[in-house]
Order: C-alpha cells, then sequence, then structure tokens
C-alpha cells in the first residue's frame, strides 16, 4: 500500500561529485553552464557562501548523510565504510513516514556491490560503491536492491537521471526522499580525464579560466574544457528533473536540493584534485527550491554541508536529532540569524591531516607534521600553514602566514579554530605558529583581525 503523504513535502538531493562553486553563472561564470541553476537561485534559495568540511569524497558523503563530523563518525578518509549503527537521513525519513530510494554512487560501503546492510538504510537501491570503476562515460553499470549488475543507456549523467525520473514518477502518490548521486564532474579515474558528451569539450576548451588556473596552472589546460562540459550536461539532467517534477504536479510540494561534495583545484594545490583548505577545494554549488525556499533569495551566512541534513529534515517537517553537528537554515530563512555561526570548521584527510577555520575574510589552515593523512584521523599538534585575505585575495594567491602585520589575525583565528575543533569532538591542540616575516607596507587592525 502507498504511505500517506499527510502534510510532508517530497525530497529530492540532486548530488554533483568535485563541482566547483564557480561553474555557475550566479557565481560569475561567463560560459552560460548552468541555465537551470542559476533560474533556480533567481526565485529559490541561493546558499552564495556553500563548503564543505571535508574536501574528499567518502567523509563529505558520510557527514551529509549522518549530520555529524568525521571526528564523529570515523569516516575520515576514503575506504572506511559507515558504522553499522550509524543514522542516516534514510533512517529519520522512513520513520517519517518516507519511502527512501538512492541512485548513483554511494562511496561508503565496503564491497561491491552493495550489501543491503551498508545501503545506509535506503529502501529503493540503484547504484554503486565506486561508480568510478563500475563504469564509463558511455557505460553505466549499477546495481539494484537484489544485488543485480544493470546496465543503465545513455551518457552517465543522463542515465542516472532519467532513473531518477522513473523512480519520481512510480511513487508520485506518496512522500518519497530521493538521492540522486552523480559522479560527474569527478575525473574518470582510469583515464585521468573528465570526458564530457560527445561534442561538449570543443564548445569549452581554451575559453574562460578561473583567476587561481589562470595563475597557478596545474591540469586545467587539459581538462577544463571537458570539465565545462560535465558541469554543462549536468546542468540539463538537473533542469530535466525539474521538468518531470512540473509535469506530474509535484514542483509546488517537493523541496529539491543542488549541491556537490566538494571542489576541484585541477593539481594546482597538491598533487591530486581536492584535499585542501582553499576555495577551489572546499566551495561548492547550492541551491535549494520548493516549499520553505521558493522566494529565499539568497544566504550570505557560511554555511556547511554539516548544515544540510538538519535543513532537509526540518523542511520536511521532522524532527532535527539532537545529536547532529549543524543546524538548520530555515530559522536563517526566516531573519532568526542572530546567533547563526560565523565562521566554518574544515577537516582536510589524505592529502595531510589537516584543519581549517574559514570566515567572511580570512582563511586559517594548520598541518600536523608528525601524521600522515590516510592513516591518521587527527592530531593534538600542528603548525601553521596558510593564511588568506579572501576579501582582496579570493583566489588564494598569496599567502600571509607568519606576516608580522598579521600576527594578529592569526592569533584570533587560532583561538577560533581550536574553540571548533574541541565543538567538533576533538582534543585542545597545541599550534606552532609559522616562523616571522616581515610584512612590508601590510596593515591589519584589530577590528579586522575579528571579520
Amino acid at each position: 500500500m502507498p504511505r500517506q503523504r499527510g502534510d510532508h513535502p517530497n525530497v529530492l538531493v540532486f548530488f554533483t561529485d568535485q563541482q566547483r562553486w564557480d561553474t555557475t553563472g550566479s557565481h560569475g561564470n561567463p560560459l552560460e553552464l548552468t541555465p537551470n541553476f542559476d533560474r533556480v537561485a533567481s526565485w529559490g534559495t541561493h546558499v552564495h557562501f556553500a563548503c564543505t568540511p571535508q574536501p574528499v569524497c567518502a567523509p563529505a558523503r558520510a557527514l551529509l548523510q549522518t549530520g555529524k563530523y568525521q571526528s564523529h563518525t570515523g569516516c575520515f578518509r576514503n575506504g572506511i565504510p559507515l558504522p553499522p549503527d550509524a543514522r542516516t537521513l534514510a533512517h529519520y525519513f522512513r520513520a517519517g513516514g518516507y519511502t527512501t530510494g538512492y541512485i548513483g554512487k554511494w562511496h561508503l560501503a565496503s564491497s561491491e556491490p552493495v550489501h543491503a546492510e551498508e545501503r545506509g538504510g535506503y529502501e529503493y537501491w540503484l547504484g554503486a560503491n565506486a561508480l568510478e570503476r563500475t563504469s564509463d562515460t558511455y557505460d553505466t553499470v549499477v546495481y539494484d536492491s537484489q544485488e543485480q549488475r544493470v546496465k543503465l543507456p545513455g551518457y552517465r549523467v543522463d542515465a542516472l537521471t532519467d532513473a531518477a525520473i522513473r523512480y519520481v514518477d512510480t511513487h508520485q502518490h506518496e512522500p518519497f526522499f530521493l538521492f540522486i548521486s552523480q559522479l560527474e564532474p569527478h575525473f574518470q579515474n582510469h583515464i585521468d580525464d573528465y570526458p564530457p558528451p560527445h561534442g561538449y569539450r570543443e564548445r569549452y576548451t581554451g575559453r574562460w579560466t578561473p583567476p587561481d588556473l589562470a595563475a597557478l596552472g596545474g591540469s586545467a589546460p587539459q581538462h577544463l574544457g571537458g570539465y565545462y562540459g560535465q558541469v554543462r550536461r549536468l546542468d540539463e539532467a538537473y533542469g530535466r528533473l525539474l521538468d518531470a517534477l512540473y509535469s506530474l504536479g509535484l514542483h509546488e510540494n517537493t523541496v529539491v536540493l543542488f549541491t556537490s561534495d566538494h571542489g576541484c583545484h585541477f593539481k594546482t594545490r597538491n598533487a591530486e584534485y581536492k584535499r585542501s583548505c582553499h576555495e577551489s577545494s572546499i566551495r561548492v554549488p547550492t541551491v535549494l527550491c520548493g516549499p520553505g525556499f521558493d522566494g529565499g533569495g539568497k544566504v550570505n551566512q557560511l554555511v556547511s554541508l554539516i548544515d544540510l541534513p538538519p535543513t532537509l529534515l526540518d523542511a520536511a517537517g521532522l524532527p532535527v536529532p539532537d545529536d547532529y553537528d549543524g543546524r538548520s537554515l530555515l530559522p536563517l530563512l526566516r531573519g532568526q540569524s542572530a546567533d547563526w555561526p560565523d565562521d566554518l570548521f574544515i577537516q582536510i584527510s589524505e592529502s595531510q591531516v589537516g584543519r581549517a577555520i574559514r570566515t567572511k575574510r580570512w582563511k586559517y589552515s594548520v598541518s600536523a607534521p608528525d601524521k600522515q593523512g590516510a592513516r591518521d584521523a587527527g592530531s593534538d599538534h600542528y603548525v601553521e600553514e596558510f593564511l588568506y585575505d579572501l576579501e582582496y585575495d579570493p583566489y588564494e594567491l598569496a599567502n600571509l602566514i607568519g606576516l608580522e602585520s598579521h600576527a594578529e589575525v592569526a592569533q584570533v583565528m587560532r583561538e577560533r579554530l581550536i574553540t571548533r575543533m574541541v565543538a567538533a569532538g576533538e582534543s585542545v591542540p597545541v599550534i606552532d605558529p609559522a616562523p616571522a616575516r616581515r610584512g612590508g607596507q601590510r596593515r591589519v587592525t584589530s577590528a579586522e583581525a575579528r571579520l
């Protein structure tokens, strides 16, 4: 029997992998890659400063499913499955009377295909733990709820979106929570490239390059055209999914979240594409529409992915667990912003054991010299590594750490970071200051140091 709808809206998450915030027109990209995202941002709720607190796949997915930092789940790097007792969004939505479905990349299990006990409580299943390894651009292979191999037709973005549209159509008469997890614009591992649909690379190769990539190079000249082509197709798929909701009369009763797990710095900050404190790694495009979010405008406060699980439950009229590490955006949209945090906390793993904090103006990052990112979840000893002035250097090209002119900024940010680490369940660390350097003509007032 279908579950009774009641007053609860449907909830749908369109999740991309490794998408920079500045791929969208809403963030200044001039190539018109994301007309659907930009349209929704204009009349829905655009989270302008959305950042991941863990710039690598599995840890970001774990926190989005559980609402908790890695220091509470233990999922600090790729290859660590969700704990068996972890309560995910699927568990809470099922308890609230929703039918639940998951389509696409999971990356939180220990096997392929993913066994039922490692699917995070989702009922309908059409996915793969490591979609980049089970499939290719035009060879989409996933597994169903019976662990049977399923090959879906079309370009991979379209294949998964078609499956999501079929799910929505089948479950239109009951409240549903659907999570569609795309692989794009992640690179295809075995060729270390970003293969877009046929003909799309040619549209964008050699065109606009973000300032950090223009200055630092990396693999951007080789990869940016294909990456942009993937982003364009993702936006087209997102638009088709919204069209399906509209055609079924569900658009006014469905909350839709578009976001990504982390960004992409194209091998400019380390030997990989993410796993760093920089905006290119942590900042992601995020927009919501539907009940509670239409007409929400642009949110200028700093928002973490850790805030999205409580937001989705709150929007569905379901209780938010007391042990969540984030908070719902809905009070913020109602003008209740007095106690909203003015900084973001970031835990970095695999490339290093790092911690960072971001305010509207400053970015401060530390690393553990005696720890290995693929082995150690944290440390009690760090050294200062980066300090950026995001107001005057938004693409983080000038590292200010150690400058005598910015000593007070570093001190303020160090204290902020320690407070956040302790709140996230970590021990109080020792953070060694960077060696002092002369600041030249630079000056920072005490008031500016606290922005």
